[in-house]
């Protein structure tokens, strides 16, 4: 008997609910700022890496701290809008 699975399509990082863990699926590199997407290389982001999302500003306004590896950083919320990731 085959079982079928469903795969969940990938989210924005900014939409991952707080304390879910995730990998990286995809970076809109074009939705970022030259210096922005700069960053995000130094940091090590890119496909296959482990996310985790740790706080969001109230309101869906603002930063959001999300856990790359042992490192916790800020994102603006567009730079973590340009993120997808599959939870």
């Amino acid at each position: 008997m085959n079982v079928a699975t469903t795969i969940a399509p990938p989210i924005r990082l900014s939409q991952l609910p707080r304390r879910t863990a995730a990998k990286v699926a995809a970076i809109d590199w074009e939705m970022l700022a030259r210096p922005e997407a700069r960053r995000l290389r130094e940091l090590g982001l890119d496909e296959g890496v482990g996310v985790e999302m740790m706080h969001q500003a109230a309101f869906g306004r603002g930063p959001v701290a999300c856990r790359i590896g042992r490192m916790t950083i800020a994102l603006r919320r567009h730079v973590a809008g340009a993120i997808h990731v599959l939870p």
